[in-house]
C-alpha cells in the first residue's frame, strides 16, 4: 500500500546528476588574471605606495625621498606621475604660497573649474599639461626647492641661490597668474575660448545685439561701457587661449597672440606696483573685446 502526499506531487523533480568537473569554488574565477602593473593599479592604491617610500625618520630622509620623486619615479608613466604629483605639490603647495607678495594673488588649483575643463586637462592632454598656467609655475618651483634642499643637507657649505626663487616670483608667477585671470573672464565674457576633451570649444553664451561704438575724430572708444560692448554670438570668432599669452612688467601688462606666421602683441595697458592682477585682467579682457570689434575677419592659425 502507497500513500500519496498531494504536497510531493506538485513539486517539480530534482535535477539530474552531472558529475563536477573543474570549477573553481567562488569567488575564484576560472581564467587566469595578468599580474597587475605600475600602470594598471587603482589611484588610491599607487597613491599608497607612493606614500609607503617615505620613512619614518629623520627629514633628510624624508627630502632625499621627494627629491628621488621628482627626479626618477614621476617619469616612469602617466599613473606614477600623477600620483607622485599629487604628493609632491601637496607638500610643498604652503611653501610656494608665502612666497607670494602683495598686491599678487595666487590659485594654481582653482575650486571653479568646470567639468568639462577638468576632463580636458586630464585626458587631452599630457601629464605635464595643464589648462591652469600657474601649476606649471609650481611644478617649477617644487624642482628647485627639492634639489636645494638636498644640497643643502649634504654641504653645509652649499648656499642657496636666492636668484632663481626671484624670478619665479617677481615675473614668473605674476605673469601665469595674468594668463589664468584673463582666461577665466575672457571666457565668461565671451572674447576667447578654451577646447574641451571632446574638441568641442567652449564659450560663454553673451547678449545677442552688441551695441554700436561711440566715434571721435576717426577713433573708436570700446571703453563706455563693460556691458554694451560685448561680443554677441554672430560676432567675431573667440581668440584660442593656447594661442594667447601676457607680457608682463611692473609699469604695463599685454596680451601677445602668436600664430604660424607671426607673434604680435595684440593690447598692452599701463598698470601700477599696486594694481591687483585681477584689475589688469579685466582691464586687458576690455582691450581684447575691443581689438575683436574692430579686427573681425581675424584668423589664427
Amino acid at each position: 500500500m502507497v500513500i500519496l502526499d498531494e504536497k510531493s506531487l506538485m513539486l517539480p523533480p530534482p535535477p539530474p546528476y552531472v558529475e563536477a568537473g573543474p570549477i573553481s569554488p567562488p569567488p575564484f574565477p576560472t581564467q587566469s588574471r595578468a599580474p597587475p602593473t605600475l600602470s594598471t593599479l587603482p589611484p588610491h592604491i599607487l597613491l599608497r605606495i607612493v606614500y609607503e617610500t617615505f620613512s619614518d625618520g629623520r627629514v633628510e630622509k624624508q627630502r632625499k625621498v621627494l627629491y628621488w620623486l621628482t627626479m626618477s619615479l614621476r617619469l616612469v608613466n602617466r599613473s606614477v606621475y600623477i600620483a607622485c604629483m599629487h604628493v609632491l605639490r601637496s607638500t610643498y603647495l604652503p611653501a610656494y604660497a608665502s612666497l607670494i607678495r602683495s598686491p599678487y594673488t595666487s590659485d594654481p588649483f582653482p575650486h571653479g573649474t568646470s567639468s568639462t575643463t577638468e576632463s580636458a586637462s586630464s585626458s587631452s592632454l599630457r601629464p605635464a599639461q595643464s589648462v591652469q598656467r600657474e601649476t606649471r609655475v609650481l611644478d617649477l618651483y617644487i624642482v628647485l626647492k627639492v634639489r636645494e634642499d638636498v644640497w643643502t643637507d649634504d654641504s653645509e657649505f652649499h648656499l642657496e641661490r636666492e636668484e632663481s626663487f626671484k624670478d619665479l616670483f617677481d615675473l614668473m608667477q605674476p605673469r601665469a597668474r595674468l594668463e589664468d585671470l584673463v582666461r577665466h573672464y575672457g571666457t565668461r565674457e565671451g572674447v576667447i575660448s578654451v577646447p574641451s576633451s571632446s574638441g568641442i570649444t567652449q564659450v560663454a553664451s553673451a547678449p545677442a545685439t552688441p551695441t554700436s561704438p561711440t566715434h571721435s575724430k576717426k577713433t573708436v572708444s570700446w571703453k563706455t561701457d563693460a556691458s554694451s560692448s560685448r561680443i554677441s554670438r554672430s560676432g567675431p570668432a573667440p581668440l584660442p587661449f593656447a594661442a594667447l599669452s601676457a607680457s608682463y612688467s611692473p609699469r604695463a601688462v599685454g596680451v601677445v597672440l602668436t600664430t604660424r606666421q607671426s607673434k604680435r602683441k595684440i593690447v598692452e595697458i599701463p598698470r601700477t606696483r599696486e594694481e591687483t592682477l585681477e584689475a589688469s585682467a579685466k582691464k586687458l579682457v576690455r582691450e581684447l573685446r575691443g581689438w575683436l570689434a574692430s579686427n573681425p575677419d581675424h584668423v589664427v592659425r
